[in-house]
């Protein structure tokens, strides 16, 4: 389950933005074609923070559809599976636009009240 180690790189990158202040949530954006199985990633991010100082915060994921553009009639299709076809004129001359990230989008901090 590749879905560990991303979480322990989240979490590692979490932790080094979060300047060690304590962190409620992080906001992460996946593409569709980044084979990424959410709730994979939500159950390994559980095993990766208990017992830690980020147990209890949140991981939001973002979904991001996969897009193509087509380079023979300039249309865009939204994939539905990992056919990279173009819809209009079924052409295979198209690159991918987005559908392919693996980003951590936001940290929202815990603001300390003094």
């Amino acid at each position: 389950m590749h879905e560990l180690s991303l979480c322990q790189a989240i979490v590692d990158a979490a932790r080094r933005h979060g300047d060690e202040r304590p962190l409620r949530r992080v906001i992460v954006r996946v593409g569709h074609l980044r084979q990424v199985v959410p709730d994979a990633l939500l159950f390994a991010w559980e095993l990766v923070t208990d017992g830690t100082e980020l147990a209890g915060c949140e991981l939001t994921i973002e979904h991001v559809p996969a897009v193509i553009e087509c380079r023979s009639c300039g249309a865009h299709t939204e994939l539905r599976r990992p056919l990279l076809v173009c819809q209009q004129c079924e052409s295979a001359d198209v690159v991918v636009v987005q559908g392919e990230e693996l980003q951590i989008v936001a940290i929202d901090i815990v603001e300390e009240v003094s």
